[in-house]
């Protein structure tokens, strides 16, 4: 029998961790959320375990039970910082794990997108990322002022007003991307020159108006930041139905899904690789990572008993977007060999508790996966793009 191909492995931080009663549990460290220490220790515990990249979660709106509205509580972890600012402080203090900051397209603009998540190259040495973001949440509109949203019931997709709605704020994602990959091509890679004996520190030739003009966007360019060391700091983008699958095989690097099985998950891969064969990127490497919040123990009794507490302390029972693994380290890897049949090339594990069910992760899980060939024993060096078999993109201006 063929050895596994290597899985790549993504964890997914927010908070406490993403059960809504993490905080309460005795190893959690509610009173450190909104300090640099409490991130910079998840992200080097994730880089002691190999793993590819972090994604911090992040938003314009107060957390909330309701995926569109706020919900008022005051028994669950409201209020985070910020996550591309997040990612830029632990970047210094680690090496070689890719970090992959949240940030929204909706009510942003991507001038300011692409001059920070370019610095935040600059900061980790190649190893930045972004995970763009829509919202469709009508309490963020009213922090910006700028817009009008329709007064709609979201989640029936049966209604198309609904799907017109949702299909123009993905569209609008897409030149938003659009838009930042231009301002990140628009130094070459050798437009500055910092000659100090000629007195010329920067080849004006070599900076490009990108001239995005689009029904959503008008941008002129350049950026103010020279090109990021990636080139093309890697875009992902999590997806739950058609239109998103769309904007991730038109827009991103990784494609976040959420399939509740091995069968749903060939499904949705087979329909991302067709639409991003209708983008014209047929050739390009898109990976596809299924999401899994974990509920980890020694024993599959343990992660139920500490899944069945927090669901005690949380007064209801925990559900989620993306399937919910509840068991051992040992019974997760087979879960995730199993699945990678469907096509799928990583994952993305949202740990239901912080510190503990990452650091079941990083010290069970990946350990188990080393013993049946499945993952990396070092981290090669270079780039995240790099580490992720994504090669170094061409400058579209660069003249020849």
């Amino acid at each position: 029998m063929a050895p596994p191909l290597p899985l790549h492995l993504a964890v997914a931080l927010d908070g406490a961790g993403w059960h809504p009663a993490a905080w309460r549990l005795p190893d959690a460290r509610p009173t450190e959320l909104l300090t640099a220490a409490y991130w910079t220790d998840l992200v080097t515990e994730a880089e002691r375990g190999l793993l590819d990249f972090v994604t911090i979660e992040d938003g314009l709106g107060l957390q909330s039970s309701h995926h569109d509205r706020p919900d008022g509580r005051t028994d669950q972890v409201r209020g985070r910082l910020d996550a591309v600012l997040t990612a830029a402080r632990v970047a210094p203090l680690t090496s070689h794990i890719g970090l992959v900051p949240t940030a929204t397209t909706t009510h942003t603009e991507p001038f300011h997108v692409a001059k920070a998540l370019a610095t935040l190259d600059y900061v980790s040495l190649g190893r930045a990322g972004w995970r763009m973001q829509v919202s469709a949440r009508p309490d963020e509109v009213g922090h910006f002022g700028r817009r009008q949203f329709p007064q709609l019931n979201i989640t029936d997709f049966t209604d198309p007003s609904v799907l017109a709605f949702v299909t123009e704020l993905f569209d609008e994602a897409a030149d938003f991307a659009e838009v930042v990959r231009r301002l990140w091509d628009s130094w070459e890679d050798d437009a500055e020159i910092r000659d100090v004996a000629t007195g010329r520190f920067v080849d004006v030739a070599k900076l490009h108006p990108i001239d995005f003009e689009g029904p959503r966007f008008s941008v002129r360019g350049p950026s103010i930041t020279p090109r990021p060391p990636q080139g093309q700091p890697l875009v992902t983008a999590l997806a739950h139905a058609s239109i998103p699958y769309r904007l991730g095989a038109r827009a991103a690097d990784v494609v976040y899904i959420t399939p509740a099985d091995a069968d749903i998950a060939g499904a949705t891969v087979a329909e991302i690789r067709e639409h991003q064969a209708a983008a014209g990127r047929a050739e390009q490497t898109v990976h596809v990572f299924a999401d899994l919040v974990v509920f980890l123990g020694d024993t599959d009794a343990a992660a139920q008993a500490g899944r069945d507490r927090l669901e005690e302390l949380a007064g209801a029972a925990y559900t989620s977007d993306a399937p919910i693994f509840t068991g051992t380290p040992q019974g997760l890897a087979d879960r995730l060999l199993a699945w990678q049949e469907a096509g799928l090339t990583g994952y993305r594990l949202r740990p239901a508790t912080l510190p503990g069910d990452l650091r079941a992760i990083t010290r069970g899980l990946v350990p188990e996966l080393q013993r049946r060939g499945a993952f990396r024993t070092a981290y090669p060096g270079g780039t995240l793009r790099g580490l992720l078999g994504l090669p170094r993109p061409a400058n579209r201006y660069a003249t020849v």
